[in-house]
Parts: C-alpha cells; sequence; structure tokens
C-alpha cells in the first residue's frame, strides 16, 4: 500500500510537543478561502509549469506536487530525526490536506510509529465519519484540530462544507478523553466577530474536558500559489489581523477561562 505525501518538514516546532517531523498528506474535502496550501486539496499527484528568473532570463521547468510513498519508505525519512524526538519529547505530526482522506495507509503508518515508540500527532479537520475516527483513537497520541467556524451557515460559505460531522467527532473525542489541542485560525472578517468568539466559547465550554487553544493569525504566506496552480483566489482585500486584534482575542478566551497562546 502507498500514500501520497506532498511535503516533508524537519525540525517543526509548531506542530505539537518537541521538535517533530510534519508530513503532508494529499486531499482535502475542505475548501478554506484562506488556506495557504491549496495544493493539498487534489488528492491525486499533479504537476505544473514552474517559472523563475535569473537576471533578464526566464528558466521555465515542470515541478511535481506529490510522490508515492510506502509505510517503510516513510519510515525510513522518520527514523533519520528519532533521536531529536528522544532529546526534545517530540515526534511525528501527520498534517495536509486532510490525512484522514487516505485511512488504510494512514492507519498503517501510524500503528508504525506506535511500534517504534514514537509520538503521533494528528492535524486534522475532523471531517470523516466517526467509526473511521474511532478507530484511529488508539493510534494517535494528541490531536490537533482546527475549529474555523461554529456557526454551520458560515462555515458551509467559507470552506465549502458543512460542520455538523465535525462538530460530532469533536464531541466524540472528548467524551472518550483524548487529548486535543484546538486551532482556531482568525480570519478578518469572517470568524473573528464577537458572536463569531462567544459561540466558539459556548461550544468549547460544553465539552468534557477543557483543551488548550492556539490561535492562528490569517497570513498572505501562500497566496502567490493560487495564479501558480490555477485556483480562484477569494481574498483579495482582505487584511491579515493586527497585533492589537490578536492580543484582544486571546485576553477574551483567557477570562473565559481557557489556555491561550498565538501561533503554533
Amino acid at each position: 500500500m502507498q500514500g501520497i505525501i506532498f511535503d516533508i518538514k524537519h525540525y517543526a516546532i509548531h506542530d505539537g510537543p518537541g521538535i517533530r517531523q510534519t508530513i503532508f498528506f494529499k486531499g482535502c474535502p475542505l475548501g478554506c478561502w484562506w488556506c495557504h496550501n491549496p495544493e493539498s486539496r487534489s488528492p491525486e499527484i499533479f504537476s505544473y509549469q514552474k517559472e523563475e528568473k535569473l537576471d533578464q532570463l526566464k528558466i521555465q521547468s515542470r515541478e511535481t506536487i506529490g510522490r508515492q510513498y510506502s509505510v517503510p519508505e516513510l519510515m525510513t525519512e522518520v527514523l533519520k530525526d528519532q533521536v531529536l524526538f528522544e532529546e526534545s519529547g517530540g515526534g511525528v505530526t501527520i498534517s495536509g490536506g486532510e490525512p484522514l482522506m487516505q485511512f488504510d495507509f494512514l492507519m498503517d503508518f501510524l500503528k508504525a510509529c506506535k511500534n517504534q515508540d514514537i509520538h503521533s500527532c494528528l492535524d486534522t479537520t475532523a471531517l470523516t465519519d466517526t467509526s473511521r475516527m474511532q478507530q484511529i483513537i488508539p493510534w494517535v497520541d494528541l490531536f490537533l484540530i482546527d475549529v474555523k467556524q461554529v456557526d454551520d451557515q458560515k462555515h458551509t460559505k467559507y470552506t465549502g462544507v458543512s460542520n455538523e460531522k465535525i462538530l460530532e467527532n469533536i464531541r466524540m473525542l472528548d467524551q472518550n478523553d483524548q487529548d486535543i489541542w484546538f486551532r482556531y485560525p482568525l480570519i478578518p472578517g469572517m470568524n473573528d466577530d464577537e458572536a463569531d468568539l462567544l459561540r466558539m466559547m459556548a461550544f468549547l465550554k460544553s465539552l468534557k474536558k477543557q483543551h488548550p487553544i492556539s490561535i492562528l493569525p490569517y497570513h498572505k504566506i501562500g497566496s502567490q500559489k493560487y495564479d501558480r496552480f490555477g485556483i480562484d483566489y477569494k481574498m483579495d482585500g482582505i487584511e491579515e489581523p493586527t497585533e492589537k486584534k490578536l492580543s484582544q482575542t486571546q485576553q477574551y478566551f483567557e477570562n473565559a477561562g481557557f489556555e491561550v497562546k498565538i501561533g503554533g
């Protein structure tokens, strides 16, 4: 069995505890307007014409997005960083895209990590069949979950899908005493007004456990990828949140009793 990976990042420090290796799986069921990895959406390997300038010359080449790996091949890459994991309390973070779209390969890979005593984080949208989420629980040490918007109508508008199954799966993980780090991407005009924050806090307060939150400020990194890959870009004119707005949002959650940090 093989999976399709589009990037591997060594020495990651914002994708879970310690120093980590973050592995990006291709394919995502969401189409978030602000996504900075739009090349992850398609589950397929594809290539595009890359153009670079050198002085006055234009140099063109074909670049491929995505590569097939077997579990043993991917574990060979992972084990290169095993000493760093052990010294820092780190491990592997599986991100995307949405890793659960390659469910069978993901399961085999997580089991291989468990067999090597490598700490695993699953960075997920939580959009999958609940039965699949339940099956994966024994093999994941920490879930990193973006909660983008609690209002279903807004969630559907800005991501292309309902959040009903996402919230259901979060509740299931919480009821099963799983460790979760929530990540709240703060997007101006889309989920940053007081009503949005109140809905978010009410949902998080309804859970059995209180989980930490990371506020991820919207940034324009990756905006040029949309033109490169021929994908419609919907964020023109949207500015990054100010430091004041980030501080106010953090204070808002902290005043409600949450453990909060900015970034990662």
